[in-house]
């Protein structure tokens, strides 16, 4: 087994909101995989003492843990009690109701000799690999599908959009929103390769449009998730008339994980 793991933050003098981690228990008998996103909130009153990154570490953290030791549970379940867990750890201090509450999008999967499941919440990626070779992308569009207007202006998106139907959702304080997750189950013998990656890494493809999903998943199995970000960042730096960036911010933070099995 390969595995190969990298974040980078959009900004060094600012800590990085993504999380990433792999876990492969001792047993040798599969594994799992994380990855979040933190959604970087306005620089108003949140309604919450903590930062974004210590969210992700104790989401992250509970996604991990449970999916390699409860694996009676699936993964919508355990991303359930991950956010409960979390949401538990800072009830008591924080408004957990307040639209802008720490908040992240979700990738987890987990494999063993017989299948792979699948789990993603949010604009992050999952790319799966064939052993012919066949790259599939298992996306959460609801993010793509809401009115770029709407998206153009932060009060509305989190007032009538974020966690809302008719908009996308990402993983807060209310654990019901795992049942919004897109998930499946794969046999282990259709995956060769795993690839996760946060949005500021799926720019190459969303936004600039070096190439495909196929494209973006064999740069990182041949040159490494460093690789796909370096491109990222040269093209970030290029767009000085924001052709491709239009609102975005310059550069996110950018994290890929890779696993071949």
């Amino acid at each position: 087994m390969r595995t190969e793991l990298i974040s980078v933050p959009g900004d060094p003098a600012r800590p990085d909101e993504d999380y990433a981690s792999v876990g492969l228990p001792a047993s040798g008998q599969g594994g799992s995989l994380v990855v979040l996103d933190g959604v970087t909130p306005p620089a108003t009153d949140a309604g919450c003492l903590h930062s974004v990154p210590w969210f992700t570490a104790r989401l992250g953290g509970a996604l991990g843990e449970l999916s390699v030791s409860r694996r009676d549970l699936t993964l919508t379940e355990v991303l359930r009690h991950a956010i409960a867990r979390t949401a538990h750890a800072h009830q008591a201090t924080c408004d957990l109701s307040h639209p802008r509450t720490p908040q992240a999008t979700v990738v987890t999967a987990r494999w063993s000799p017989e299948s792979v499941e699948y789990l993603v919440l949010s604009d992050s990626a999952l790319l799966v690999e064939s052993p012919a070779g066949v790259v599939t992308p298992l996306l959460d569009d609801r993010l793509t599908r809401v009115p770029r207007a709407s998206l153009a202006t932060h009060a509305l998106t989190d007032a009538t959009l974020r966690n809302k139907e008719g908009g996308f959702f990402t993983a807060a304080a209310d654990p019901s929103v795992a049942e919004r997750a897109v998930t499946g189950v794969l046999p282990r013998t259709d995956v060769r390769a795993l690839a996760a990656l946060t949005d500021g890494a799926t720019r190459w493809v969303e936004k600039f449009r070096e190439g495909d999903w196929t494209d973006c998943f064999t740069l990182v199995r041949k040159e490494g998730g460093q690789a796909l970000i370096d491109r990222v960042r040269a093209l970030e730096v290029a767009d000085t008339e924001r052709v491709f960036l239009g609102r975005s911010k310059r550069h996110d933070d950018a994290t890929v994980v890779y696993v071949e099995l």
